[in-house]
């Protein structure tokens, strides 16, 4: 389209066709507003066929938006059962590529983002900033360049392609990038005899306390039982706690609460080994495997096989010449940011929010779902459809509307006070002695929990 076209004749471009930059499109197309999807895989949902093996811990009505259900509908769509569980792979083949197919051309498949900025502002200039049309660089398959210009810009790219590292400071441990073909950043998919084969019989490391280290620890404990020799050690840069495994049985979804208690039981089964307070330094290749060194010199035992799932963090690189405001820690939308801090508390979930939390000095400009969270964990998509409904009604005009909350969130039962690092005063003032040195654990069955949160 010319760049002397009005600003208002514009696409509103959504970067990512997953789950919210698809609902993002739905809300938009229900406002009457044009959408323009760019996916950088070959089809819908590109990162979470890569999971596709998962089950989520949100049940099917809890995973299908409302304004994607009303587009779908005409074509005889029907929901799954709202009480039954999907897998990443339902999810994509039974939801999210129906709903592209719905959206058309108003999709398209292999086109990578390379940057985006206002047409013939960089981030610097401020003169008639706002009446210039955003300008968005792609790069597709084929190799050949464009620029699309848009009115407003929904970034709903995630953080799938970014995972944490190994080391405990945030920056790859020693040795970590050599020893890169005996370390995974995913939840092992042990269907496949492929990847079976490569855990089988074998020791190996999980990093990380959340629900993929959950999930992966209750698979590698599942396949220990036909696999002679299949061990976990669960590697955590905390204590064990009360909440290291969740809300249990009083979280509101169910699913989620069972992922911790199946990763307890695999600790009090024998089928794991914990150690706690351990942040990683180095990876050392020996003959006999991989030794982990923490950053207080400890080494722990060769393992075949590293699992490191330490959560993910946003790609920011193609969105430099923006004016974003983003809070210098977790990478979030200043407001947005000390409602999901881990540092502060711990819960699964934060009110619902939209426009207002997720605005920037850069008019109409938007991250979304995963990667409005930055760098905290615990996003579930009930809350990235909330945020794209919100965010349409603004684009639309109808203020009322985006400033309006539609939506209740479930609780996870582990609300508190956490905390990044431990903190022994703060755990024994919540009741709970949870906060102990630095250990290697065997967690025997019927351990006492603690109450406390640290």
């Amino acid at each position: 389209m010319s760049e002397n076209a009005p600003t208002t004749a514009l696409p509103t471009v959504v970067i990512g066709a997953g789950p919210i930059g698809l609902a993002a499109a739905a809300h938009l197309t229900a406002r009457g507003l044009e959408p323009l999807v760019l996916e950088a895989g070959p089809h819908a949902a590109a990162a979470v066929r890569e999971w596709s093996h998962v089950r989520l811990f949100s049940t099917w009505a809890e995973v299908v938006d409302p304004a994607a259900e009303k587009l779908l509908a005409p074509t005889g769509w029907v929901r799954p059962d709202g009480a039954t569980y999907p897998t990443g792979g339902d999810w994509a083949a039974r939801y999210l590529q129906p709903l592209a197919d719905v959206l058309g051309d108003k999709v398209r498949y292999g086109v990578n983002v390379t940057g985006v900025s206002r047409t013939g502002r960089d981030r610097v200039v401020d003169a008639d900033r706002e009446q210039q049309p955003f300008t968005v660089h792609v790069a597709h398959t084929d190799g050949h360049e464009e620029r699309i210009l848009a009115r407003a810009v929904i970034d709903a790219s995630g953080t799938w392609s970014t995972p944490g590292p190994l080391g405990g400071d945030g920056l790859p441990a020693l040795g970590e990038r050599t020893a890169a073909d005996l370390i995974s950043y995913r939840v092992p998919d042990l269907k496949n005899p492929a990847v079976r084969a490569r855990y089988a019989g074998k020791r190996t490391a999980v990093v990380g306390s959340g629900a993929s280290a959950f999930t992966a620890l209750a698979h590698l404990a599942e396949l220990a039982q036909d696999a002679p020799g299949t061990h976990a050690v669960w590697i955590l840069r905390r204590s064990i706690s009360g909440s290291t495994f969740g809300g249990g049985a009083a979280d509101q979804l169910p699913a989620r609460g069972a992922l911790g208690l199946a990763a307890k039981a695999a600790v009090d089964h024998g089928r794991a080994d914990a150690v706690t307070g351990f942040r990683t330094s180095a990876v050392e290749r020996t003959a006999q495997g991989l030794i982990l060194v923490g950053e207080d010199g400890r080494r722990l035992d060769p393992v075949d096989e590293v699992i490191g799932l330490t959560g993910f963090r946003p790609d920011l690189s193609y969105v430099d010449e923006l004016r974003l405001a983003l809070d210098e820690r977790l990478q979030a939308p200043l407001e947005l940011a000390p409602l999901i801090d881990p540092n502060v508390h711990s819960c699964g979930t934060v009110y619902p929010h939209g426009v207002k939390e997720l605005s920037h000095p850069e008019q109409d400009v938007y991250l979304v779902g995963m990667k409005s969270y930055g760098r905290a964990p615990t996003f579930l998509a009930m809350t990235g459809y909330e945020q794209v409904r919100s965010i349409a009604a603004a684009l639309a005009g109808d203020r009322e509307a985006a400033e309006r909350v539609e939506l209740t969130l479930p609780e996870t039962g582990v609300c508190g006070g956490a905390g990044l690092f431990d903190e022994p005063e703060a755990a024994q003032s919540n009741g709970g002695g949870c906060c102990a040195a630095p250990a290697t654990l065997q967690i025997g069955v019927g351990a006492p929990a603690s109450s406390g949160g640290c």
